[in-house]
């Protein structure tokens, strides 16, 4: 099953915390755990505009840009997916709707 990104509201993701995307890159594939849905306000996009954020294992960072990330629930959507200073050992990841 693939998704419209335009159709994705912040609670197409909120029951999905806590559970595994598979983000898959040139080199490799990282599994990445949606830590939180924020939903930020009004935007030209129905449902307003949220951000999704993901924590994955240590490692090197991957470069912000379009990946395919895969879920169970969801199927694959391609997320322009942007890293964020990691934390504690985790690496974060960060995706905004607007």
């Amino acid at each position: 099953m693939s998704n419209s990104i335009a159709a994705l509201t912040a609670a197409s993701f909120e029951p999905h915390q806590g559970e595994t995307f598979r983000l898959v890159a040139a080199d490799r594939e990282v599994e990445l755990t949606l830590s939180e849905v924020q939903r930020l306000g009004h935007a030209l996009r129905a449902g307003g505009a949220f951000s999704l954020q993901f924590q994955a294992p240590a490692g090197p960072l991957l470069p912000q840009a379009i990946y395919p990330l895969h879920h169970k629930a969801l199927g694959a959507l391609d997320l322009f997916v942007v890293p964020l200073q990691p934390k504690d050992g985790i690496n974060r990841y960060e995706v905004i709707f607007t």
